[in-house]
């Protein structure tokens, strides 16, 4: 008997041997598991932060807008060009940035909740599968992860929609790049018109010159025959057809002149801009740089007159370079301390040799207020 007890002693104390090894292992598999659900927690709760809680809503009004000059390209003015606005369609609220994202921190408890609970605390039998419980629901970690997928699925419908406007606007930029190249070919012709233009207008001025001095010829010939007739009375009448003669050949002079100054008018009036080849000045330092000391508003050209300074900026220290078709700003300083008023944009086109004198065109599309004489030239 004594045997038979010492023999189940040791069976017993063999089994508990192995359950308390068994349950050595299991509290170790516990533990991991408990890890695991920290660290499955935690990165739900760092992915949660970068998921935005809802779409950014539509800005009531944008300050941006980009109107594109559609119309032709005609050798006449137009006062008021058709335009196009190349974000009428674009979505704004795609560019809405730090949008509230999801702020997990005090839900972690939750996300270690996987069945819904009662009133009381109990679980929930699932009707649709008996023997189970709901796993989803108020309260249940599945609540979080289902509104984490609906956002995270709608995150990714604004990011195409992003991708398909970036699209959009870089077939509009393309597009522009384009008839941009295919103006810049027209301006270079435009620019050999000019050059042959400036050669005839030369030449006006010097029939200009000539018709002047033949005016002044005349009307020293009609003061001398004047004086002669008062003088000579037997030749009063010879004297009198000479003097109809002369003021009729000053009449035709004059009318020569006349339209020699509609051509010259119309010659200055044609003209065009292009940007000067080989220039070796880009860009200036900002600041002031010189004053307008003439301006016309009519054929939109005007003289600046350059510091030397600026001068040398622009040609180099011995003013070696050619003019560079710079664009600068124009303001009117203000009176008693006012601030300043933006008056637009003008390019330099040519060169006064011998002094700091360039002329320049007004850029209408950036015309704020008519320029004048006296207003501040600046680099931007």
């Amino acid at each position: 008997m004594n045997k038979a007890v010492h023999a189940l002693v040791y069976v017993i104390l063999a089994v508990a041997g192995v359950a308390l090894f068994f349950e050595i292992k299991l509290y170790e598999k516990r533990e991991l598991l408990s890890e695991r659900n920290d660290q499955f927690a935690d990165s739900l709760v760092k992915l949660a932060g970068t998921i935005e809680k809802a779409n950014a809503p539509a800005p009531a009004n944008t300050d941006h807008e980009a109107h594109q000059d559609v119309s032709p390209v005609e050798a006449k003015e137009v006062d008021t060009p058709q335009k196009k606005n190349l974000l009428e369609d674009y979505n704004w609220a795609l560019e809405t940035a730090n949008n509230e994202t999801f702020d997990w921190n005090s839900k972690r408890a939750q996300l270690r909740v996987l069945y819904q609970v009662d009133a009381e605390g109990n679980k929930i039998p699932d009707m649709g599968h008996p023997g189970d419980f709901v796993k989803s629901g108020p309260g249940t970690a599945q609540e979080l992860l289902d509104q984490l997928f609906d956002r995270a699925n709608a995150q990714r419908s604004n990011l195409n929609s992003t991708r398909a406007e970036l699209k959009k606007l870089r077939e509009a930029l393309e597009k522009l790049v384009r008839e941009y190249n295919e103006r810049l070919v027209d301006a270079r012709k435009d620019k050999g018109t000019i050059v042959k233009h400036e050669g005839t207008i030369a030449d006006l001025e010097d029939q200009k010159k000539t018709v002047e001095e033949q005016l002044q010829k005349a009307k020293a010939q009609v003061e001398e025959q004047n004086s002669e007739i008062a003088s000579l009375k037997d030749d009063v009448t010879n004297e009198k057809q000479k003097t109809e003669e002369a003021l009729e050949e000053l009449a035709k002079e004059k009318k020569v002149k006349e339209q020699l100054m509609q051509m010259l008018k119309k010659q200055a009036a044609s003209q065009t801009v292009a940007a000067t080849p080989g220039s070796a000045v880009t860009s200036l330092p900002a600041g002031d740089k010189g004053t307008l000391v003439y301006v016309n508003n009519e054929l939109m050209f005007a003289i600046v007159q350059f510091s030397d300074e600026a001068m040398q900026e622009l040609l180099g220290p011995e003013r070696q370079n050619p003019l560079p078709p710079l664009e600068m700003g124009v303001r009117r300083k203000g009176a008693n301390g006012t601030k300043d008023l933006y008056v637009g944009h003008i390019r330099l086109r040519q060169l006064i040799q011998g002094k700091n004198y360039v002329m320049a065109d007004i850029l209408r599309d950036w015309e704020q207020a008519k320029a004048a004489k006296g207003d501040v030239v600046s680099a931007e």
